[in-house]
């Protein structure tokens, strides 16, 4: 059996999980693969078994028509929508999911509040800007979050995680989604209101919406316009709910003020991205999920969904 496991960017996957219980002929990429299709099919053609990081690399319904040899696909997480789940069973390749973090992205879409409202990524010190070198003293204005708004858009289980959070920092939380309801608002200590409110009122705004073809671009200029110039929009979900040029054009325009970012349209992001040269922009790559104990459950997950398929009692199966 031969086993790919994918987008092990750290080089991480074999130490934290036991593989070697396999017996198996594993290999570990450590690069991106690209986007390319016939790069991508003649570098995995070989494996019986693809260990999928995520939505790093998609597994198309084209891609997996040329891997004739992938009985197994094993993606971190319980959703991939980057994987084609009617096309794998087509071709009788089994996909299983792992367990993962629940607080994980929270905590990180935190880190990305605080980050913003502090402005760290202007006063921090580091290797990079040491004080010896002339890195100002103190720069810029910080925001304190006690009294501000934080709106959420979306408020499932990670939306109900930070609009929690930011009541224990004394916020006011307002949220809207298109099928939520007071009821369910009331029950994490948030207002219900409508979409013009959610932008207008917010202080820190912060993205939670599973993506899908309706979410799809459905922020864009005319809700961003709507933001005060003092706002800060955090998105940690999917790039694709925010209308990229959209969010270039308003972040130029003033508002919001600054834009905290986890996720892209390109990952890894070019290091000539555009959004990268915008005015206010804050931006991590892609850390939501990236932390060792996720990590962890995910490769221990991944092995053992691996045994159990090999045994012929798969285990959480997708779609």
């Amino acid at each position: 059996m031969r086993i790919a496991i994918l987008d092990d960017y750290q080089n991480v996957a074999l130490s934290l999980a036991d593989w070697d219980s396999l017996n198996a002929n594993t290999t570990v990429f450590t690069e991106y693969l690209g986007t390319d299709d016939d790069t991508i099919c003649r570098v995995l053609e070989p494996f019986d078994v693809i260990v999928a990081m995520r939505e790093r690399t998609p597994l198309t319904a084209t891609r997996l028509q040329r891997l004739p040899n992938l009985r197994l696909l094993v993606s971190t997480g319980m959703r991939n929508s980057s994987i084609d789940l009617e096309a794998a069973r087509s071709r009788n390749i089994t996909v299983c999911g792992t367990n993962g973090s629940p607080t994980a992205a929270a905590e990180h879409t935190w880190a990305l509040i605080m980050a913003a409202a502090r402005r760290l990524d202007v006063e921090l010190f580091s290797s990079a800007k040491p004080r010896a070198a002339g890195h100002p003293w103190q720069q810029t204005l910080g925001m304190g979050l006690h009294g501000k708004t934080l709106g959420i858009y979306g408020l499932g289980r990670l939306g109900s995680q930070v609009a929690r959070l930011g009541q224990a920092f004394g916020m006011k939380v307002i949220a809207y989604s298109r099928n939520l309801t007071s009821e369910k608002a009331i029950e994490v200590g948030a207002e219900l209101v409508g979409e013009k409110d959610l932008f207008t009122r917010s202080d820190v705004l912060s993205i939670h919406l599973k993506h899908s073809e309706r979410t799809t671009n459905i922020i864009g200029r005319q809700q961003l316009g709507l933001m005060k110039p003092s706002s800060v929009l955090v998105n940690t979900s999917r790039s694709a709910i925010i209308e990229r040029q959209g969010l270039i054009d308003s972040l130029h325009a003033g508002t919001p003020r600054l834009a905290a970012v986890d996720v892209f349209d390109n990952e890894p992001l070019p290091v000539n991205d555009a959004l990268l040269s915008a005015p206010g922009v804050i931006a991590t790559p892609h850390l939501g999920y990236v932390t060792e104990d996720q990590y962890r459950l995910f490769y221990a997950d991944a092995v053992e969904a691996i045994k159990s398929w090999r045994d012929g009692n798969p285990v959480r199966v997708l779609g």
